[in-house]
């Protein structure tokens, strides 16, 4: 094998193996560090992308899934075909990208990378052989994230254009969102962008439960966390028939004032 690729980061690896799959890549056993970065190449990939079947350990696609910025890009990835996720029973010995004319082991030393590579037609086509025996007897992994773009057009359609553009830069404005305290989580930020556009507590949780990102009982606990530190308030709406309803409103001077690309970072200081 020759080392061909020397890199800072896994991203301009991987877009290398992207640009030069002709058919699909297998990614075997790749950290968490090296699925997001695949997420994120693939998602803002030019051109063709091919399919990418990741074969990886299911603690490394729990715990790279729990962002929700991660996970709803690659359910679009799924959604249009273009990404499939099957749990690895057995670690291999290196992260792998195996195509049908390479293999390329990753290996990481301290904050450089790189890929040794091999075009081996034999070698290739054995370890294609072998992987494709465990892919075809893997588990696939279900992710319950729904996909940006569903959530985005739904928030569009449902709540209004203003909101879905404050839901993206609110969005934009995070590095992660998993919430308990690191970065905050898609509910809250529902709930954040619901309140700036004064909606209906019943409106954006029917949304968020039909779309898939949580239910509406979880936008209520949420809901009463955020109105106990502040962060919201709440108005109550008489309708014709039952109870009244809540509209939702910011509920600190702070976030009132400040910009949308703001309101994460001014939340996540009320919250501690």
């Amino acid at each position: 094998m020759v080392s061909n690729l020397l890199k800072k980061d896994s991203a301009a690896i991987l877009q290398s193996a992207l640009t030069e799959a002709t058919d699909d890549l297998l990614v075997i056993d790749p950290t968490d560090a090296t699925i997001k970065s695949l997420i994120e190449v693939a998602t803002n990939f030019e051109g063709e992308l091919p399919a990418v079947r990741m074969l990886a350990d299911e603690r490394a696609i729990k715990a790279t899934m729990d962002d929700f910025l991660v996970a709803s890009k690659a359910a679009d990835l799924i959604d249009s075909g273009l990404l499939s996720l099957r749990t690895l029973e057995d670690t291999a010995a290196n992260s792998l990208l195996v195509s049908s004319a390479s293999v390329l082991a990753l290996v990481e030393a301290g904050d450089r990378i790189a890929a040794l590579t091999t075009e081996d037609s034999e070698f290739v086509d054995s370890a294609r052989d072998v992987y494709d025996q465990q892919w075809d007897a893997a588990t696939e992994f279900q992710l319950r994230t729904p996909p940006i773009s569903r959530i985005r057009e739904t928030l569009a359609d449902d709540i209004g254009e203003q909101a879905r553009a404050d839901f993206d830069a609110v969005l934009g404005s995070l590095e992660t969102a998993r919430g308990n305290g690191d970065g905050l989580d898609e509910v809250t930020v529902s709930l954040l962008v619901a309140a700036k556009n004064e909606v209906l507590l019943y409106d954006i949780s029917k949304w968020g439960e039909d779309v898939g990102i949580a239910s509406k009982a979880t936008f209520s606990r949420t809901k009463t966390k955020l109105e106990d530190n502040g962060l919201i308030a709440t108005e109550k709406v008489p309708i014709d028939v039952g109870r009244p309803r809540l509209r939702l409103q910011l509920g600190d001077e702070r976030l009132r004032t400040a910009g949308t690309d703001e309101l994460a970072e001014i939340s996540q200081e009320l919250l501690g």
